[in-house]
């Protein structure tokens, strides 16, 4: 077959709306131009991202019909002109992009700008490979870039049970901070005690955040918020920070709104600030300090995606509503038979 006959089987969605929105479609693949990579898809990583996208609740919008997915990795069929650092048969990851619609990862071929690309670590299997750059990214921007985490620091990470949770619990640990992790189920704690946490609260055990936090920490000593929640427990949070310390908030999961306290940020002298992967993602400074980072520890071992189910490409729909269980500690992975 020729590459001007190839066919891509791909995930789209016409309408916002719940899993069933999503089809499998057949579509063409052109060539790769100047600047661009043809992949063969290997393994596919599935965010919560994802689902808001799917459901119209999500920073980026979707332009139907839309594709959707921020992560995979696989093996490079053909490049366009003046592509340099890839070749046919090199295995890469994929980086998030800043368009889904046009660039999601969901199928089975994928063209998509080099930029977008890096070679895939040996010491990664597929799945691993497939499991990294959104979560590392998010996680390195907010921790080390936003937060200012150092060595000795104190760091609440909630949603902990995330890949982009587990994630920042890696890299504060890496620095050499010491890490309050937060969830939402005694099962989930104990899954990650298991994992090797060694301090983690469980809202349903421990309601009252702010308590939780003190007593830990002996009062109102935490330098560094990483949270994916957003919601009435900012409040909380924003008690139990040192003076001068940081909160920054990279998520809003929680379906409640988020007051803002200002009191407190006022007195503690607080720095409260947003943050989304793309900050890093569109600087190339910040960009390749994160990739080189992100690289040198997993090769010394500090970084390793925890994967926590893998379904057939087929079987996206159970995929997705598994997702939207939110029953995973880590990452869901889609696997093709390629």
């Amino acid at each position: 077959m020729s590459f001007n006959a190839l066919q891509a089987k791909t995930w789209r969605f016409n309408c916002i709306g719940d899993t069933d929105v999503l089809t499998l479609e057949t579509l063409p693949v052109a060539l790769p131009a100047a600047g661009e990579v043809l992949i063969q898809m290997k393994t596919i990583g599935l965010n919560r991202a994802d689902v808001m996208f799917r459901r119209g609740t999500y920073i980026q919008k979707a332009v139907f019909p839309s594709r959707l997915g921020y992560e995979g990795a696989g093996i490079v069929l053909a490049v366009g002109e003046g592509v340099r650092q890839f070749s046919p048969g090199d295995a890469v990851s994929i980086l998030p992009t800043d368009n889904l619609a046009k660039y999601g990862t969901y199928a089975d071929k994928l063209l998509i700008p080099e930029t977008f690309l890096v070679h895939k670590p040996d010491s990664l299997s597929w799945e691993e490979a497939s499991s990294i750059w959104m979560q590392y990214l998010t996680a390195w921007g907010g921790v080390i870039h936003a937060g200012g985490l150092s060595k000795g620091k104190t760091i609440l990470i909630t949603a902990a049970s995330s890949s982009v949770g587990l994630a920042a619990i890696q890299i504060a640990e890496a620095a050499g901070a010491k890490v309050i992790a937060s969830t939402q189920t005694i099962e989930k704690k104990q899954r990650l005690l298991d994992l090797g946490v060694k301090d983690v609260i469980a809202s349903e055990d421990e309601p009252d955040l702010y308590e939780a936090l003190v007593l830990r920490l002996g009062g109102e000593h935490l330098d560094v918020a990483f949270d994916a929640v957003g919601g009435p427990h900012i409040e909380q949070i924003a008690k139990a920070m040192s003076v001068g310390g940081t909160m920054v908030m990279h998520g809003a999961l929680s379906p409640e709104n988020t007051p803002f306290p200002l009191k407190i940020a006022l007195r503690k002298s607080l720095t409260m600030r947003g943050f989304l992967f793309l900050e890093v993602l569109h600087d190339p400074v910040l960009r390749e300090q994160a990739r080189r980072f992100i690289l040198s520890s997993i090769g010394a071992g500090y970084l390793r995606p925890v994967i926590d189910r893998c379904f057939n490409f087929e079987d996206m729909h159970d995929a997705q509503r598994y997702l939207e269980s939110n029953q995973q500690i880590g990452k869901i992975v889609v696997t093709l038979n390629t």
